[in-house]
């Protein structure tokens, strides 16, 4: 059998290493040299739970093959009615001890309408209760992490919740693996706070989008360094838009790493020597001009001396 070479971007080789996970990159290499996902599982004699953890990793980094995503809108939601309400209570404890929950974690008492929002998460977003509980707990780490006070509200942790559902966040795993994700995330954009001297200015929306998406190409605190570095002394002092396009630029070349960029990105200098001043010389021609300047001058130097 003929050996298959297996070509792996350095982007996701950067992710697979961040992730740490053994059996991601193993069901990775098994995807890429033409395996199939629904036999992944037993040709690498993983169990469940362990192909489960790897998937969920894998689709969180973005290395999973392409699946049509679902794009639930808010509009086309049930509208749930109080008498929803109550049949859900009496069809039995799921749903009574899910909003016990969430209650407990926001330390407060839900109104009716937040009731029938925590319902269509439950109910047409199809999150199970151990999922809901883990994003409800997410919602309230990430607001503390923002430096929020308050607790999240229903619609902040609703629409949170369409996010996970858009993109298969439906089980424990995944749940597991984005909040994971997520959280090693805030502390590298927190370092990343640090590099860019921002002291305790927290990032803007579209800042925080830029430091995700130098993160989602591959740099690290040394890229990003580097490249801030190069901005300060080109311009001064941060200025975003040249810094983002000194990344992008090194993204483009496939430059990932300091000595890729060291070594990739050195532009030779075309700048042309210096052209020497003319000097004359003892065998240098002289014009006939010059040498009539020449014998002027010497003449009026001898003529004062006399």
């Amino acid at each position: 059998m003929a050996e298959q070479q297996i070509t792996i971007g350095a982007q996701a080789v950067r992710r697979l290493l961040a992730a740490g996970s053994g059996d991601a990159a193993l069901v990775y290499l098994y995807l890429a040299a033409g395996g199939r996902t629904d036999a992944a599982m037993q040709q690498l004699r993983l169990d469940a739970r362990r192909f489960e953890f790897a998937s969920a990793t894998l689709r969180q980094l973005g290395l999973w093959p392409e699946e049509e995503k679902k794009h639930l809108e808010p509009a086309e939601a049930p509208v749930y009615t109080e008498e929803d309400l109550s049949r859900e209570y009496a069809a039995g404890q799921e749903f009574p001890n899910m909003v016990g929950e969430t209650q407990r974690r926001l330390g407060r008492i839900l109104s009716t309408e937040e009731l029938k929002i925590l319902l269509c998460i439950y109910r047409y977003l199809g999150l199970a209760p151990e999922v809901i509980s883990i994003l409800v707990n997410y919602c309230i780490q990430r607001a503390r992490a923002r430096g929020n006070a308050r607790m999240p509200s229903i619609r902040t942790i609703e629409k949170e919740a369409y996010r996970w559902a858009d993109n298969g966040i439906d089980t424990m795993e995944e749940a597991a693996v984005y909040v994971q994700r997520q959280l090693q995330m805030q502390m590298k954009m927190q370092r990343i706070r640090e590099i860019l001297q921002l002291g305790e200015r927290k990032l803007t929306p579209g800042e925080e989008k830029l430091v995700c998406t130098w993160l989602d190409w591959g740099f690290g605190e040394s890229e990003i360094r580097l490249a801030y570095e190069k901005t300060c002394m080109n311009t001064g002092g941060l200025r975003w838009p040249y810094l983002n396009s000194i990344l992008k630029s090194w993204h483009e070349q496939g430059l990932t790493t300091v000595r890729q960029i060291e070594i990739g990105d050195r532009q030779p200098e075309r700048t042309m020597p210096a052209k020497p001043r003319q000097a004359v010389g003892h065998n240098d021609s002289l014009t006939e001009f010059e040498r009539d300047a020449i014998r002027r001058m010497m003449e009026k130097t001898f003529d004062g001396e006399e």
